[in-house]
Parts: structure tokens; C-alpha cells; sequence
């Protein structure tokens, strides 16, 4: 493995084998977030969870997202890095397994909760790392690169859970996954490469720090609020799908909906692609296209209800023009203040776990009372008022 070359900066070029590193553990660990989504029908079923009401499995989730964000992830800009990640994977592991023993409603929440607050640690914390590993010129492509493994393992978590559900129950697909963060851990035990601490701030300074951001970065502040509408926009659409598609005419199986999401994967390329572009200065283009993007692919997404065809085209609309805006504002939030990559993305992903938990519960409440087609124009006002705000909120707009 290469090392770093520049260990008083904790800064020189990565090499392939520990991008990759960093992408697939991002991606194996963000799959545990979104285990539940194909899963919905089968944990209301377990334990007595009214359709209307099983988002709030989802919501327990972003809860520990949110958590995540605002007391682990800005701890990688003052603790060791390596040894943080350690620390957490261990806990995600803790939290899988009690997933997967949960008897009762309470217990199935407070283990989501870990899940997701565990899981987005891992998560964040190696994007943040990873871009603090790498040089200026290159920090786009590395961000868009360890995106697109977030990419290809949220798509991968729900066609993985719906064919081992289908296999061996739904506690059969997190115990599974506690098996592979234990292979992750021995792999990553020597693997990831150690840096020096670049920042002065310290441990109590941390989360006071992270509220400061948010408060005076203005970059952080505009797309943390085009993260949260974007993403409420995507969660309003994957977590109603599978109620969908189980009830007629379609009645898919929980393998056959996740096999379903694997069509996005062609966004893991788009994202790598945003990467260079914002290494170019068109990150605010790309944003433009990205967005218009968004609010098209709800017309196939509607549309879709009768034909899986176009079901297919709304769903690679969506991923694409999503993972296209992430990672553009990912790469001009690293670039506002560097040596601050823990505390900014922290910041960024507080919106990102807010949209995520509130397009949840808003999905469920929508299909039970008007159906996809409610669905739908939840949808789309959320796209509309993400392109309305980035048309009214003129940032960096000096891409030639």
C-alpha cells in the first residue's frame, strides 16, 4: 500500500487501492442505513406496525443519523482518525446485532437508532477522512469517488435485503451484515492510513465549533438546505415504493423490489463524473442541470404506477441528478474551509438526515391517504422548491 508522503500535512496523492478502500467501506457502511426501506412491510407485519405509522422506522434512523453528525463525525478533526473508526465500527456491529434480536417495537427503535447514528459515523467519518488524505487538485475526484461507493451500497443494501429477506426472514439480512463488519474490521484494522492532526481546534471546542459553521458559512448553509430538499425528495419516493409494489397488481417480492434499485447504479458513474467537473469550477453548473433533472424524473416516477419501464427511466433520473448535486456541494463545502472536513460535512449531512427522516414519515402519510399519487406531488414540491431556492440564493456562480 502506498504511504502518504507528506506526514506533517497528512496530505499527498492517494493511491487506488486506498480509494477504494475508503469507497468500499463508506458503501458497506451506509448500506445499514437503508436496510429497512424494502423491508417496511415485513417489520410492520413483525411487530403490529400500522402501514401509516412504519415510517417511523425510517424516522429512528435519521434520528441516529443526526446524532452521528452532531457527536461523532467533528471528532475526526480532533481524535485520531484511524483509531475513531475503529471505535465505531465496533458499535455498529453492537447495534446490527441488536437489530436482528429486537422482540418488541421499543427495542426495534432504539437499535435503528444505533444503527443509523453508528452507520453514518462510518460513513461521514471516512469521507471526511478521505478528503482530508488527499491534495487540493484531487479532493473532488476523491469525494466523488468514495460517493459513488456510497452510491453503489445504498443500491446494493436494498437489493441485498429484499433477496436475503426473502431467503431467511428480515433478521437474517442485519445478522448477515454484522458478519461482513466484522470482515470490514479485520481489513481495516492496519489498512487505513494514519495523519497528522492539520487543525487547532480541540475536543470541547468540537460540536461548539460545528454551530459556528452553521451559523457564518454561508456555503454550508445553502447546500445544507438544497441536501435537505433533495433528499426529502428522494426518501418520498424509496420509502413508498415498496408499499407499492407488494400490494396488486404488482405484488413483487422483497428480492425482486431491491433488484429493482440496483438500476440507479449508473449514478455511482455520474458521481465520479460531478467529482471532476467541481474540480473544474462547473460545480454550480452541474448543480443547475442536477436540479432540473430531479424535478423531471417525477413525471416517469408518476407515470410509473402502471409501467415498470418507466418506473426503470424515473429511477435513474432520480439517483443521477442526485448523487450529481451531493457531490458537487460536497466539493465546494471541503473547499470553503479546509482542515474543518469532519465538522463540515457533519453540518451538511444535519440537513441531509433531516430531509431524509422528514420525506419518510411524509411518504407513508401520503401513500395511506391519497396513494402514489399523493406520493408523487410531495415529490415534486420538494424538487420545485429546491430549484426555486437555488435560483434565489446566487452562491458561487463564477464557472465561467
Amino acid at each position: 500500500m502506498a504511504i502518504l508522503a507528506d506526514k506533517s500535512t497528512g496530505r499527498a496523492d492517494l493511491s487506488s487501492f486506498q480509494v477504494v478502500l475508503f469507497a468500499s467501506s463508506s458503501g458497506l457502511s451506509v448500506a445499514n442505513v437503508y436496510y429497512a426501506q424494502p423491508l417496511l412491510d415485513a417489520l410492520a407485519l413483525s411487530f403490529s406496525i400500522t402501514p401509516a405509522l412504519v415510517g417511523g422506522v425510517i424516522f429512528a434512523t435519521q434520528v441516529g443519523c443526526t446524532l452521528a453528525l452532531l457527536l461523532l463525525v467533528p471528532l475526526g478533526d480532533v481524535v485520531n482518525r484511524r483509531r475513531l473508526m475503529r471505535c465505531q465500527l465496533a458499535g455498529l456491529i453492537m447495534a446490527l446485532l441488536l437489530v436482528c434480536t429486537a422482540t418488541h417495537v421499543m427495542m426495534l427503535l432504539v437499535a435503528m437508532l444505533l444503527t443509523g447514528m453508528m452507520g453514518t459515523a462510518m460513513t461521514q467519518g471516512m469521507i471526511a477522512y478521505a478528503a482530508a488524505a488527499s491534495t487540493p487538485e484531487m479532493r473532488g475526484r476523491v469525494v466523488g469517488a468514495v460517493a459513488g461507493g456510497v452510491v453503489i451500497g445504498l443500491l446494493l443494501a436494498r437489493a441485498a435485503a429484499g433477496l436475503i429477506s426473502d431467503i431467511t426472514g428480515w433478521r437474517g439480512v442485519y445478522f448477515c451484515s454484522a458478519l461482513l463488519m466484522v470482515l470490514l474490521a479485520a481489513i481495516l484494522w492496519r489498512r487505513l492510513p494514519d495523519l497528522a492532526h492539520t487543525t487547532a481546534a480541540n475536543k470541547p471546542e468540537a460540536i461548539p465549533s460545528l454551530w459556528r459553521m452553521l451559523n457564518t458559512n454561508r456555503v454550508l448553509q445553502v447546500r445544507g438546505v438544497l441536501a435537505l430538499l433533495m433528499f426529502a425528495s428522494f426518501n418520498i419516493f424509496w420509502s413508498a415504493l415498496v408499499l407499492l409494489l407488494r400490494t396488486p397488481p404488482w405484488q413483487l417480492s422483497h428480492g425482486q423490489i431491491g433488484a429493482l434499485g440496483l438500476v440507479g447504479a449508473i449514478s455511482a458513474l455520474i458521481a465520479g463524473r460531478a467529482g471532476r467537473w467541481a474540480d473544474s469550477g462547473l460545480a454550480e453548473r452541474t448543480s443547475a442541470m442536477a436540479l432540473a433533472v430531479l424535478l423531471l424524473s417525477w413525471l416517469p416516477l408518476w407515470l410509473g404506477a402502471g409501467s415498470l419501464m418507466l418506473l426503470i427511466i424515473g429511477i435513474l433520473l432520480l439517483d443521477a441528478a442526485g448523487q450529481a448535486l451531493h457531490v458537487s456541494s460536497q466539493s465546494l463545502i471541503l473547499a470553503s474551509q479546509q482542515d474543518a472536513g469532519g465538522r463540515l460535512i457533519a453540518g451538511y449531512m444535519l440537513f441531509y438526515s433531516a430531509g431524509s427522516g422528514a420525506g419518510a414519515l411524509l411518504s407513508t402519510q401520503a401513500f395511506s391517504r391519497g396513494g402514489w399519487d399523493a406520493v408523487c406531488l410531495c415529490g415534486i414540491a420538494s424538487s420545485v422548491l429546491a430549484l426555486l431556492f437555488w435560483m434565489m440564493m446566487p452562491l458561487t456562480r463564477a464557472d465561467g
